[in-house]
């Protein structure tokens, strides 16, 4: 769906929604932990609802540029949040971070070929079709290439890159084994135990670290809030931890 009609969606949405209602943006790997999250905030919550939006951070960071009708954004780095806030999308002071993840290399169960062990092992002719995210929208690509670059794998692996729209893209890639490997977080690859394993971890400078904040035009920015604080409480941390995210 192209961007403006996702807006339009949401704008709808956003028409429809009532007073306990809040649309919660929120990154792609975070889509089954935060619906858990969601659904026990709405427990703790009578009445209220939420209706999240899952996507990769940029795009969500483009909707809400564009108008959508979102109270609060997750997203899977800082890089794309600090973009919000140079924009003076968020609402100042709300921004905290609540969630690390890891960056691994995944290969499909059904692989024949011995599982590589190091980076470098994808520069081998094993190895002819490698997904990660778009790094220029998908936050997982960013980190995918800056392991690349700095293990001086750049100019092996261009030519073997398939770009996923998001990081449960290239989960869905390797599952489905229409590639040799890919990038994603550890909480993505727990998904798809039977039909990927986990390489090894790789190593990020950058660590991936997920910030929350409420957006400035959100037009519930109390129950916004609520869901901000209950995401970083204790019933909120224990969640996430259920589903493989660490404490930030």
């Amino acid at each position: 769906m192209c961007r403006t009609a996702v807006v339009a969606a949401l704008v709808l949405v956003g028409g429809a929604a009532q007073a306990q209602d809040i649309v919660v943006s929120a990154a792609a790997s975070l889509t089954n932990a935060f619906q858990a999250v969601g659904t026990a905030f709405e427990k703790a919550h009578p009445g209220a609802k939420v209706v999240f939006n899952f996507a990769a951070s940029g795009p969500l960071l483009a909707q809400i540029q564009q108008g959508a009708p979102v109270d609060v954004f997750a997203s899977a780095d800082q890089e794309t949040m600090n973009r919000a806030a140079t924009a003076k999308l968020l609402a100042e002071g709300t921004r905290a971070d609540f969630a690390k993840n890891s960056l691994v290399l995944i290969v499909p169960a059904a692989a024949t070929v011995p599982a590589p062990t190091k980076l470098g092992d994808l520069a081998g002719g094993a190895f002819k079709r490698v997904a990660t995210g778009t790094p220029t929208t998908v936050p997982v690509g960013r980190y995918t290439v800056e392991a690349v670059q700095q293990a001086g794998l750049a100019a092996a692996l261009a030519p073997k890159w398939i770009y996923g729209e998001s990081v449960r893209q290239v989960l869905n890639y390797v599952a489905r084994g229409e590639v040799d490997a890919g990038f994603v977080y550890r909480t993505d690859a727990l998904i798809e135990r039977e039909k990927t394993c986990i390489a090894f971890t790789v190593p990020t400078s950058t660590p991936v670290s997920y910030p929350i904040a409420q957006v400035a035009a959100s037009k519930n920015a109390a129950l916004g809030k609520d869901f901000v604080t209950f995401v970083r409480s204790a019933p909120g941390q224990q969640i996430l931890e259920g589903f493989g995210f660490s404490k930030p």
